[in-house]
């Protein structure tokens, strides 16, 4: 199962580099076959301090303190996690404190959760404890899917809802 086969070293017409059509074509079998893996989440550890916007492809997870804005395809913070500045992503879980606005398709507020700022949604759940400061407004499918996807890619891209569309707002005072 785990030998190595001794006709694969034989050079039986070469390419060039020193390896053979034989062993070529048995690892290039091996790469098709070969399960789709994702990758590991990039983590900022609790004693690191990062001053600067963040952008990522694929997931984050904040247990640090970041000064900046964050853009990603899945972001997780921590509770022990403080955050200033923006965040944007398909999917956020917030545990931890974030100062600034929140975009994405699917936000949730965990109990330990402390949020200053605005949240712009398609799906949103608040645990009970969740400390939420700020104005939630959702957004449909066809603009969450766009402009967050478009945002890992151009940080300046901004929700906007056409007039007709936009509920009237509350004038409540903020504290």
């Amino acid at each position: 199962m785990f030998s190595r086969d001794n006709r694969s070293n034989t050079p039986t017409s070469s390419t060039g580099a020193g390896t053979t059509e034989s062993s070529m074509s048995s690892s290039t079998d091996y790469q098709r076959s070969a399960p789709a893996r994702t990758a590991a989440p990039s983590i900022i550890s609790p004693d690191l301090k990062i001053k600067g916007d963040l952008h990522c492809a694929g997931d984050i997870q904040v247990d640090g303190h970041v000064e900046g804005d964050i853009s990603s395809r899945s972001i997780t913070i921590g509770e022990a996690a403080q955050i200033h500045g923006a965040i944007s992503a398909e999917s956020i879980r917030i545990c931890g404190s974030v100062n600034g606005q929140v975009k994405g398709a699917t936000v949730t507020l965990a109990k330990t959760a402390r949020v200053t700022g605005d949240v712009l949604h398609q799906t949103l759940s608040i645990e009970p404890g969740a400390f939420f400061e700020g104005q939630c407004r959702r957004i449909d499918a066809s603009q969450a899917g766009a402009n967050v996807a478009s945002i890992v890619k151009d940080k300046t891209t901004t929700v906007s809802t056409p007039a007709a569309a936009t509920p009237s707002q509350p004038t409540a005072a903020r504290a």
